[in-house]
């Protein structure tokens, strides 16, 4: 399939990439993400899907449902792009448009596929439910493409290779769009040689370490490879990822693996994971293979601990539960925080964290308690304890501990960070006794 000619110059291909640069476009597809009633997670997601492979996205719009605007948007591309994706509006109401006007753009037919409707059928027969006939509209296909089977809904993904160039487009919703992509779209882009058959860069996942702190660690390293290394940095939430390639495929892949090896023995416990695991993920990966079990109690969180570990499939293994005691009287009341301690030092105190760590590992019989209390902002707070003060609290069958922590933002992000630094205490500890560590001291304190 040849490519149409472009000013720009095309990269030297390396080990299993793809085998010249390569422009994809995204129109993401729908008044909502305009209205902003949905967020547009379909370019966060797809990027980084593209972007594993070797490809960045050259341009993203977002487009109304008006036929009009559709045909303008998809015409524009197809002029300009090796690969567009489309997403949204291809479903059965009178707002998909899609098909339709990318079907003018492409100048072919819309032809009736019995199969389709097969499979329409057969999903609502599934759900116990009469198909109706608007249904049938995404029964539809290109006349010169293909079609890409949606086991998750009722409208299929559809394919087109035309003029040297290829077309793809997907469903709206996530659940429908994600596999299809990762299942059907991606195959198919890597045997056209259009992305790599494989991750194109290793990734470093670290926490604990500032984007400017852990380029300045690592620089020395990354100056002696040389330019035939490209890194790039992604800063998070209280955690950063490295990201090491070889654009022209001058370092072939264990060349590559060897430098983050070398990167992961520096950062020491600062190093996470290669790879896309969360920092929850390693942590139950860590209470798995040890046979051990974690309860949680939380206020200020508001439940956002415990959903990190529940998002992992299998967290039954380790999980036992967790507790939102958001009130004095529930700290009381369901894990006997006892009503001195809490007149004393109040429920945001390192105090408080401890005995609702200690309490809810006893409660729920977990070898490990993990538990926050803040202020979360943007009202409360004490002269000693300011807005965005956080308590976490630790139990092990090694000893119990408490960390402070003070974040200077937004109450969302005061949430998330201290999600993120209790994961990653939980991580830290269970590494350590894995690798037969000393564990922490009593107390600890950080500002952040």
């Amino acid at each position: 399939m040849a490519p149409p000619d472009h000013s720009a110059p095309a990269s030297t291909p390396g080990p299993a990439g793809p085998r010249a640069a390569r422009r994809f476009e995204l129109l993401t597809l729908g008044d909502e993400l305009l209205l902003g009633l949905t967020a547009n997670s379909h370019l966060t997601w797809i990027g980084q899907q593209l972007g594993r492979r070797g490809v960045q996205l050259a341009r993203n719009v977002t487009v109304t449902d008006e036929a009009a605007a559709i045909a303008a948007e998809v015409r524009a591309s197809w002029a300009r792009a090796d690969v567009v994706i489309t997403t949204g509006g291809l479903g059965p109401t009178c707002d998909d448009r899609t098909r339709e006007a990318v079907a003018g753009v492409l100048g072919q037919k819309l032809v009736f596929d019995p199969a389709i409707e097969h499979a329409i059928a057969e999903r609502f027969r599934g759900f116990g439910r009469k198909m109706t006939p608007n249904n049938l509209k995404q029964a539809y296909r290109f006349e010169r493409g293909e079609v890409l089977p949606n086991a998750n809904g009722t409208a299929p993904g559809l394919w087109v290779e035309q003029d040297g160039r290829v077309l793809v487009m997907l469903p709206g919703p996530p659940n429908e769009l994600q596999p299809l992509f990762t299942e059907q779209v991606l195959p198919r882009l890597a045997k056209l040689g259009l992305v790599s058959d494989r991750e194109a860069y290793v990734q470093l996942r670290t926490a604990g370490v500032g984007e400017s702190g852990l380029e300045t660690k690592l620089q020395p390293i990354f100056d002696r490879v040389g330019d035939a290394l490209s890194v790039a940095y992604c800063a998070h939430q209280w955690r950063v990822d490295v990201r090491l390639s070889s654009p022209d495929g001058r370092l072939a892949p264990p060349a590559l693996q060897a430098v983050a090896d070398e990167c992961a023995a520096l950062l020491g416990e600062d190093f996470v994971n290669y790879g896309h695991d969360s920092l929850a993920k390693v942590a139950a990966d860590l209470l798995r293979a040890q046979e051990k079990t974690l309860a949680i109690a939380e206020s200020c969180t508001g439940g956002m601990l415990a959903n990190a570990f529940t998002d992992i499939c299998g967290a039954s293994k380790f999980f036992r539960g967790a507790i939102v005691c958001y009130s004095n009287d529930l700290k009381t009341q369901l894990l006997s925080v006892p009503d001195c301690l809490l007149e004393q030092h109040g429920a945001v105190s390192e105090e408080c964290a401890v005995a609702l760590a200690t309490s809810v590992a006893e409660t729920l019989e977990a070898d490990y308690g993990l538990a926050i209390t803040g202020f979360a902002g943007p009202t409360g707070g004490t002269k000693d304890d300011l807005v965005g003060t956080i308590h976490l609290g630790l139990h092990s069958p090694h000893g119990v501990w408490s960390k402070k922590l003070n974040f200077t933002a937004a109450r969302t992000t005061v949430k998330e960070r201290a999600v993120t630094v209790a994961v990653d205490w939980l991580r830290r500890e269970l590494a350590r006794v894995a690798s037969g560590a000393v564990t922490p001291t009593r107390r600890a304190t950080m500002i952040g």
